[in-house]
């Protein structure tokens, strides 16, 4: 359901920029056609006419209507009655808006159509023909807008449902769908436009054979072509077969349209021409450049795998039992000889290696588990600097009361730059750390000393990619719901970062 709505406020913003595209550029043919309208030019009764007369402002108000109209319909009207949201009243503002279109369709064309005056016997005839042609124009409009509501979100519906469909109707892609719905819009419009026939038949069937030229070589005749001994001959003959049946469809078709014998043939002729020369080739390239990019990504893929594979071989040649064996008699040997601290430090890092092992490999786990493994960390790095009087570290990382889930690792690597560069055995340091959690909102706070490291510390070259890989990770993981602020100044360094959690 969120995907259809995300998809509705997709088109209607793309709607209302067409719209407002349409409605600019006819203002600006007609403003263009009136500048350069011939002023000097006189009727015959001698006076000279001029470029912005009733009939300019009669265009300019025809096409505001239909602009205004078109925006509250679509963007209002039509999505509410859907929900069935002000039914009653939106019924009254859809009578409104046809009573109030008619009417300025029929004055408007009062001057549009003045010719049509002198074919009647008194001007109130002229006027009633006028305005009833203008209501039932109006009405008509009302017809074509209801088919174009109807496509669109049928459109959205399938768009929606793309994935189930697909997987029973392999050639149903998003690309044949979008490009039926906007052959279907175009349709629309130029019968809505009250376009000649010839270019409604021309619209009409050349787009639609295309569409259904692509859509069968690419699926069905290329595939098979192509396990023939001769594919480019298969291809070229089974082709020229649909090619023939479709010129004489369009043919019969036009000249329904047209009326017309020689603009049937015109149209027909043209479609075959386009048909052959164009989608055909297409086609086939596309099908081709698609086989290839598919092998390249099973490729990778079947390599990715094979890395994964070696991966898991490696880490499993790592026996976690004897590693935990191995610290639980070191720290048995540890509590022997009463050396709390060390056993103490060894107890902590089991509990690090336990999470390594067991939940560093999951998507999510429990913020509880990772403020355990944080908690942990910064025990073992209290056991080697409590005992320096210079360096202070406080840490107020309160557990949550709410159950959410983190990315595991994501906090850790902030924690770690902070005990690398912020802790000197000759120098004051500091490290100050904070973590709540409010509505399902991580604050997280590090603030640390920066030292400058000494020549002979093996650290001193190496550049850390720990903060650089969780940047990396938060965008991925949660874009457009993470914050993360990090100052640097010669002797401090600072990170917060706000996360909002599940």
């Amino acid at each position: 359901m969120k995907e259809f709505i995300s998809n509705q406020k997709n088109i209607h913003r793309i709607e209302f920029w067409a719209a407002t595209m349409f409605f600019i550029s006819f203002l600006f043919f007609y403003i263009s056609h009136a500048v350069g309208f011939d002023d000097t030019a006189t009727t015959s009764l001698g006076y000279v006419r001029s470029p912005f007369n009733f009939s300019f402002l009669s265009q300019m108000v025809r096409y505001g209507t239909l602009y205004g109209a078109f925006l509250l319909l679509d963007l209002i009207i039509a999505p509410q009655l859907i929900r069935k949201e002000h039914i009653v009243l939106n019924i009254l503002i859809l009578i409104s808006l046809f009573l109030i279109a008619g009417l300025v369709f029929g004055v408007t064309d009062t001057y549009l159509k003045a010719y049509l005056l002198n074919r009647f016997n008194t001007l109130n005839d002229a006027y009633i023909y006028i305005f009833q042609k203008s209501f039932l124009y109006t009405a008509w409009l009302l017809v074509i807008f209801g088919f174009y509501t109807l496509i669109k979100y049928t459109g959205l519906y399938l768009l929606t449902h793309i994935v189930a469909i697909q997987s029973r109707y392999h050639f149903f892609t998003p690309l044949l769908l979008l490009t039926v719905m906007l052959w279907l819009f175009g349709l629309l419009l130029l019968v809505a436009g009250e376009a000649d026939p010839d270019v409604i038949a021309l619209w009409a069937l050349v787009i639609a054979s295309s569409i259904f030229v692509y859509t069968y070589s690419y699926h069905f005749l290329v595939p098979s072509s192509l396990k023939k001994k001769h594919p480019y001959r298969t291809y070229a003959w089974q082709i020229l077969v649909v090619l023939l049946i479709l010129h004489f469809a369009v043919f019969l078709l036009s000249l329904f349209i047209t009326n017309n014998q020689d603009a049937a043939a015109g149209i027909s002729s043209l479609n075959s021409a386009a048909q052959l020369f164009l989608t055909v080739p297409i086609s086939w390239v596309v099908f081709i450049r698609t086989m290839k990019g598919r092998e390249v990504l099973f490729t990778l893929k079947k390599e990715l795998d094979q890395t994964h594979a070696s991966f898991d071989f490696l880490r499993s040649q790592i026996n976690p039992h004897f590693l935990f064996n191995a610290l639980n008699t070191i720290y048995g040997t540890a509590i022997q000889e009463k050396a709390e601290r060390t056993s103490e430090g060894i107890e902590k890092l089991g509990d690090m290696m336990r999470f390594m092992l067991q939940e560093n490999m999951q998507e999510k786990i429990a913020l509880s588990r990772e403020i355990d493994y944080l908690n942990n960390y910064i025990s073992l790095q209290k056991l080697r600097t409590d005992p320096n009087p210079m360096i202070r570290i406080d840490a107020m990382i309160e557990q949550p009361m709410q159950t959410v889930q983190i990315a595991p690792m994501l906090l850790i690597p902030f924690v770690e730059n902070a005990f690398k560069h912020g802790i000197s055995f000759r120098e004051t340091s500091h490290i100050r750390m904070s973590l709540e959690l409010r509505d399902r909102t991580l604050y997280f706070d590090v603030y640390n000393s920066k030292h400058i490291r000494v020549e002979n510390d093996p650290e001193k070259n190496r550049s850390g990619i720990g903060l650089t890989n969780v940047k990396k990770r938060l965008q991925l993981l949660y874009p457009k719901k993470h914050e993360l602020v990090i100052r640097e100044t010669v002797k401090d360094f600072f990170v917060h970062l706000t996360i909002q959690l599940t």
